[in-house]
């Protein structure tokens, strides 16, 4: 559910037309609602209410300060995946003592950070990772809380560009070798075991993968009992999809509830990172036409948003709607390809979509407030695209648009 609503013919971002916060802010545009985070997140903790939770957003997903602070303002926790994001959640107000740290590649600069600004737990991904936290923690004389990211090879049916649970990604551990590594773990004194982390994939549609990898890790947890060692959380990940076009993903409460059941008299509390499902249908790409065009029967639309604002379409062929913000008859519609001014053969952002557009209208890219600004770049000399966040009646800009001055200040001839 998002407050991105049509009224008789005009599409609105809560109490704001779509077309006038265009015009006034100009394209492309990224627009955001805060009311639908606010439901996202309601929706999630209502979901978890049963159990000791904590949800972590996972800061990847759409990294704008604004954004994190509303999360920090809601009391959740965060993801993060670098040092970068952890200064983000720092810099917007968030608890790093609220924190986990994933990711393959932390360096040694990242890890003493983490520790040094008190950071709830490290998601640690390999044998060689655990010994340089373990370096590093003694270097500073800390002891370092950490999980392993154990790798269950469970399949999310998912796109394999966003699988990361099966053996062949790079992610994680098994779960034999971690059984191994949380007893070595056991006797290090720079090491406090703080839990068991997993991550699958993104963008599930069926609660088959998690509830199979709940009860990979639940048995881990129960192994790791007999042998007198306890964890006080378990980490799911996040992974929960959202709907783009026709998929029909779980409400947070039937995601959940299987998991849930599992966890009953368990001693530890549950952990999760949404960022998709939080974040996609919360915010729009708004772009403007800037011509039709046909190469024989082939029919474009071209758009002044391209792979660089949006690259998701390019990048794993995504499918999002697209909508015209002022509704034209359906007669009027064509068969075309949506693309955009970059200077590469895949920049599109739909493709054979049925749309009515006229020169000048102003499209609606839904499903963009994840991986959208946070994946965008200056490709081509592009500045990086305004994002406002809409509450109500009121929108305030919380990433101003890039000058071209800013495309090349950190330059040098």
């Amino acid at each position: 559910m998002d407050y991105f609503n049509f009224r008789e013919g005009e599409l609105y971002a809560e109490d704001l037309k779509v077309r006038d916060l265009a015009e006034k802010y100009g394209t492309p545009l990224y627009i955001y609602s805060q009311s639908t985070l606010e439901r996202h997140l309601r929706a999630f903790e209502r979901a978890l209410a049963p159990h000791p939770h904590q949800v972590c957003y996972s800061v990847k997903s759409n990294s704008n300060l604004a954004v994190i602070a509303l999360m920090a303002k809601l009391g959740v926790g965060f993801d993060v995946v670098s040092e970068g994001e952890l200064r983000r959640v720092k810099a917007a107000g968030g608890d790093v003592r609220k924190a986990v740290f994933s990711g393959v590649g932390k360096t040694d600069e990242e890890l003493r950070y983490a520790l040094n600004e008190g950071i709830l737990c490290l998601n640690v991904e390999s044998a060689e990772e655990l010994a340089a936290v373990s370096r590093t923690a003694a270097s500073l004389g800390v002891k370092a809380p950490v999980a392993l990211r154990v790798n269950p090879d469970v399949d999310a049916r998912t796109l394999p560009a966003i699988s990361t649970g099966l053996k062949n990604n790079k992610f994680g551990i098994s779960i034999e070798e971690a059984f191994a590594l949380y007893l070595k773990m056991a006797e290090d004194p720079h090491l406090k075991i703080s839990g068991i982390d997993c991550h699958i994939g993104s963008q599930m549609t069926s609660t088959l993968p998690i509830l199979e990898t709940a009860d990979i890790l639940i048995k881990l947890y129960k192994r790791l009992k007999e042998h007198g060692i306890s964890v006080d959380h378990i980490d799911l990940g996040g992974g929960l999809g959202v709907t783009y076009d026709a998929e029909m993903p779980p409400s947070p409460d039937d995601f959940f509830s299987g998991i849930i059941e599992r966890f009953r008299g368990l001693d530890c509390k549950i952990f999760i990172e949404p960022g998709r499902a939080m974040v996609a249908n919360a915010g729009i790409l708004a772009c403007k036409v800037i011509y039709k065009k046909h190469n024989g029967d082939k029919k474009f639309i071209v758009t002044d948003g391209g792979m660089n604002d949006l690259i998701r379409p390019a990048l794993y062929n995504a499918h999002m709607t697209i909508v015209n913000a002022h509704e034209r008859p359906e007669s009027g519609a064509e068969r075309c390809d949506i693309v955009g001014p970059v200077c590469e053969s895949d920049d599109f952002l739909g493709r054979d979509r049925l749309l009515n557009a006229e020169d000048g209208d102003i499209l609606a890219v839904r499903g963009a407030g994840a991986y959208g600004s946070s994946m965008s770049s200056c490709y081509n000399s592009r500045r990086l695209a305004c994002e406002i966040m809409v509450s109500g009646a009121s929108a305030r800009v919380v990433r101003r648009r890039q000058s071209f001055e800013e495309l090349w200040e950190r330059e040098s001839v």
